[in-house]
C-alpha cells in the first residue's frame, strides 16, 4: 500500500541523524571515565509484557557504531515477551556499547510499545475482514521506526508520506470547492504529471459518498467520523465498487462494531501517537 521505506539507505540515514543528535562532539561521560580499550558485555533486559520490536534495528545501530561489537540476538521481532526476558547480549568495546545504548533503548522502547498496542487492536479485529491501518500522525524524524513497529505488531502501513498516495481530506475538498472539483482537479493533475498514484477521498455524509461514486476514478473512500448507522448505509451504497476505510474517533471500545459495518480498513492514529512505551534496559554483566 506504500513504497518500500525499509531500505538499508533509509535506515542508515536515520541512525546517522539520531546518533549525531545524541553524540554531538563526543560522549564525554564515557571518554572521561571508561578506559579506551576496555572490553565489556551487556544484556538487553525486558521489564514489562508485550510485543518486542526493534531487535533488528538494535543490531544495525550497534554495528553502525562499532562493526566489531559481537551480538547474540536471543529474541526475534514480533515475539511475545515478559518481565525478565533477555532480548540480546552485546560484547566489545565498552565505550562503543555506551555510545549506542540510549539510541537502542529509545528506539526499542517506543517501537515495542507501538507493536504491542497494534497487536492488541489486531486481536480485536481478527474475526472480521477489516485491516488496521496506521497514519501520518507520527513523531517527526522517527516515522520509519514507528511504521516499522506497526508492521511488526500485525498492522498495515498506509501511505508513508504526502508523496506516495493522494489522500483528499476534508480541507482539500473544502479548499477545492467540493467533491467534484477536488476529484476533477486531481484527475487532471495525474494526467498532466503522468504519475501513477492511488486516490483516497474523505467523505463526511452519504451525499458526499454518492458524489464520489458518481464521479468515480478513486481507489478508496474514507468514511470520516460517521455514526455506525451512517457507516453501514455508506458501505451498502458503495456496494464493493471501491475499498472502504473508516477513520476518526476510533477506540478500543468501538473498533469491533466499526469493523462489523463491513469496511475494509480502519485507520487509527493512536497506534503511533498514543502507544505506551515498553520498559527495557541495557545492563552490564
Amino acid at each position: 500500500m506504500t513504497f518500500n521505506y525499509l531500505t538499508d539507505v533509509n535506515i542508515e540515514t536515520f541512525i546517522k541523524s539520531a546518533l549525531a543528535e545524541d553524540l554531538g562532539e563526543g560522549d564525554h561521560s564515557s571518554l572521561a571515565s571508561v578506559p579506551k580499550e576496555k572490553i565489556s558485555k551487556a544484556k538487553l533486559i525486558i521489564k514489562s509484557e508485550g510485543i518486542i520490536a526493534g531487535i533488528k534495528l538494535a543490531e544495525k545501530i550497534f554495528h553502525f557504531v562499532d562493526p566489531n561489537l559481537k551480538l547474540d540476538m536471543l529474541i526475534n521481532d514480533g515475539a511475545n515477551v515478559k518481565f525478565g526476558d533477555i532480548g540480546l547480549t552485546v560484547q566489545g568495546n565498552a565505550q562503543s556499547i555506551l555510545k549506542a545504548e540510549r539510541l537502542v533503548l529509545n528506539c526499542m522502547q517506543r517501537m515495542s510499545g507501538i507493536a504491542t498496542y497494534t497487536h492488541k487492536l489486531c486481536e480485536i479485529l481478527k474475526d472480521t475482514k477489516a485491516k488496521l491501518l496506521d497514519t501520518r500522525k507520527t513523531t517527526p524524524n522517527f516515522r520509519i521506526c514507528e511504521k516499522w513497529a506497526v508492521i511488526i505488531g500485525g498492522g498495515t502501513n498506509y501511505r508513508f508520506g504526502l508523496f506516495d498516495r493522494i489522500m483528499l481530506k476534508d480541507n482539500h475538498v473544502d479548499y477545492a470547492g467540493g467533491i467534484k472539483e477536488a476529484l476533477s482537479a486531481t484527475h487532471q493533475y495525474l494526467k498532466q504529471t503522468e504519475k501513477q498514484l492511488e486516490i483516497t477521498i474523505e467523505t463526511r455524509t452519504i451525499t458526499e459518498v454518492k458524489e464520489v461514486i458518481e464521479i468515480g476514478g478513486v481507489n478508496q473512500i474514507m468514511l470520516d467520523n460517521m455514526p455506525l448507522d451512517m457507516m453501514r448505509e455508506a458501505v451498502k451504497t458503495i456496494n464493493n465498487k471501491y475499498l472502504v476505510e473508516a477513520s476518526g474517533g476510533i477506540t478500543e471500545n468501538n473498533l469491533k462494531e466499526i469493523a462489523l459495518t463491513g469496511v475494509d480498513f480502519i485507520s487509527v492514529g493512536a497506534l503511533t501517537h498514543s502507544a505506551k512505551s515498553l520498559d527495557i534496559s541495557l545492563k552490564a554483566y
